[in-house]
């Protein structure tokens, strides 16, 4: 019998990222193959939770993927695994801006019909905490909410305080909480919380988060839950997320370091199962694209931060410049389209020369410029699909383009007048990060694409 739960919170910033990873840090530790996944579109967390797992965590968002291709994912990737963590987003019932919270925490805990533990951040709260988690209990009828967690609890007696509270008008189990304690909370920075690696989340920081966990969680109940989900592949919902590759593989640069490293591991899937041999290089480090590639994709990231030594390294800037020139097929997304510009103005104002591809520079500002869902169609045939395609992402950023690229064009409609989605040649960038489960055929169109628009394959 497959395991499974999801921990949502009462509000954005409630403490589920750090219960999720303390959660999955126990777990492993136990000998659990703990498999991580992600409500909603979102990159840092799931970094967490793979120092936690040792396992890729997936994104799961209903109005991005769908239902159908939200299950797909699920399912696949909980073969093989003891138990699924599912980390929510925002507050437990937010999601897309509309009347039916579409890919809420709780949107998803109903599709999968999973269990849901609430974590409630209770740094200025006591006996009030009672009011809160019954509204949450109540608020949609058929929603599994059967425990909660607090977080950020002074010591014994607040917590003594806080249970009492929930466990005279609640019926959810009370499952302990995670104290006040610097060592184990997370920094934030303009694009969300701090990257793992700037947290330095390796084994102390892992190994002293499970401690407190275990210590202050009743991690047997969180077993308890997740086993009474007894999940059921549905029927019609196929394990194999993608068809079946045809043909040659073709070798795909993937641009993969400190700088770029925001992709959803469908879209790699995805790729590969059209026929890819997926290779990471470092725009950053390497001096050189690898050898024998029919394409470059350059993710998301914090190319801003890393601003100084991505200019400097000129041979790499020259390689992709070249590449671009010479036709190769290149998609880029945020921070991809971003070091495809002349170069890049940070939050103090300097600039530093990027490869050039686009006619056009960033300025990065301290203001949030776009966030949000998007759907787009093309109006010409590209990288990612054919004129008249539909495909769905989302946009988060701090950096606007000073004007439109001189030299490219717009190839999509955001449902507006204006076109955006920049493509010079071959080179395909915008700032919205494309879900490839949105539109089934997009993997095998970047493929077909590579195969066909190359100069070495076409030569």
């Amino acid at each position: 019998m497959d395991r499974a739960v999801i921990i949502g919170g009462a509000h954005s910033g409630s403490g589920k990222t750090t219960v999720s990873i303390g959660l999955m840090a126990v777990l492993r530790r136990r000998g659990l193959v703990v498999q991580p996944f992600k409500v909603g579109p979102d990159y840092i967390d799931p970094g967490f939770h793979e120092k936690a797992c040792e396992r890729r965590s997936y994104n799961l968002d209903p109005w991005m993927m769908g239902e159908k291709g939200l299950k797909e994912t699920f399912f696949h990737n909980m073969t093989g695994a003891d138990i699924g963590i599912i980390e929510g987003v925002m507050g437990l019932f937010d999601g897309r801006n509309d009347d039916t919270a579409t890919s809420s925490t709780a949107h998803v805990a109903m599709i999968l019909n999973l269990p849901v533990i609430l974590v409630i951040d209770a740094r200025s709260v006591a006996q009030s905490v009672g009011a809160i988690v019954y509204g949450f209990e109540n608020y949609m009828p058929g929603l599994k909410l059967v425990g909660v967690v607090f977080n950020r609890v002074a010591g014994e007696a607040h917590y003594e305080m806080l249970r009492r509270a929930v466990k005279e008008r609640c019926r959810v189990s009370v499952m302990g909480y995670l104290p006040r304690d610097p060592a184990i909370s997370i920094p934030e920075r303009h694009l969300g919380l701090a990257a793992p690696e700037e947290k330095e989340c390796g084994k102390r920081f892992l190994h002293d988060l499970a401690d407190i966990t275990e210590r202050h969680v009743d991690i047997d109940r969180v077993l308890e839950i997740a086993a009474g989900a007894a999940i059921q592949k549905p029927s019609g919902v196929s394990s194999i997320p993608s068809p079946s590759p045809t043909g040659l593989k073709v070798r795909i640069a993937v641009a993969l370091d400190e700088a770029f490293w925001f992709y959803y591991y469908d879209n790699l899937d995805a790729l590969e199962a059209a026929g890819a041999e997926i290779v990471f290089f470092s725009p950053l480090h390497d001096r050189a694209l690898p050898e024998d590639i029919v394409a470059i994709y350059l993710g998301g990231g914090y190319p801003e931060l890393y601003a100084r030594g991505l200019s400097e390294n000129n041979s790499m800037r020259k390689a992709i410049e070249e590449w671009a020139g010479s036709g190769g097929p290149i998609y880029g997304e945020c921070g991809g389209l971003m070091i495809l510009t002349e170069g890049i103005y940070d939050f103090n104002g300097d600039f530093f020369e990027m490869t050039g591809v686009y006619q056009t520079r960033v300025k990065m500002t301290r203001e949030r410029l776009s966030l949000g869902y998007r759907e787009v169609e093309f109006l010409e045939r590209t990288i990612l699909g054919d004129r008249g395609d539909r495909v769905r992402g989302h946009e988060f950023h701090y950096s606007e383009l000073l004007h439109q690229p001189e030299n490219a064009r717009g190839v999509y409609s955001p449902g507006s007048s204006r076109l955006e989605g920049w493509r010079v040649k071959n080179t395909f960038a915008s700032y919205i990060h494309i879900h490839f489960k949105s539109n089934d055929r997009i993997g095998s169109n970047f493929v077909a694409f590579c195969r066909q628009e190359n100069p070495r394959l076409k030569g």
